[in-house]
């Protein structure tokens, strides 16, 4: 595996434990930041994966279109385009006022995240 794809995994996982740890907090939640960081985790695994393949990376949050380049070689990955789309809105939406997320949309955030975390484990090899 590329050392940059490495990091990207790395800061991938930082994110994942982030809104692991917010989803399981006792004492002041904060279900708007672990959204934030599962659509974090998703973002940065699927651009670690577009590296991986010597694909360009582009500034962009929208995972979706992030994917575009890798689903000829990843058909199977369609059952997961609608939880990209969910993913995709956590970028910015609950960041800023006007929409939160509580404990149900925070855990469904991660578990989409974990989804796409699992399969770009697997494609990359990465058992631990």
């Amino acid at each position: 595996m590329k050392l940059l794809t490495r990091e990207w995994v790395g800061k991938a996982e930082g994110d994942y434990a982030t809104a692991r740890r917010e989803l399981r907090a006792r004492k002041q939640p904060n279900y708007d930041a672990a959204c934030f960081h599962a659509q974090q985790c998703a973002e940065k695994y699927v651009k670690a994966l577009l590296l991986e393949n010597d694909f360009s990376v582009a500034r962009s949050h929208h995972l979706e279109a992030l994917c575009r380049p890798l689903m000829p070689a990843y058909p199977q990955w369609k059952d997961i385009s609608a939880g990209l789309r969910t993913l995709t809105a956590f970028a910015v939406e609950t960041r800023y006022p006007g929409k939160s997320a509580n404990r149900q949309i925070a855990r469904e955030a991660v578990d989409l995240s974990s989804r796409v975390r699992v399969l770009i484990r697997k494609v990359l090899r990465i058992t631990r």
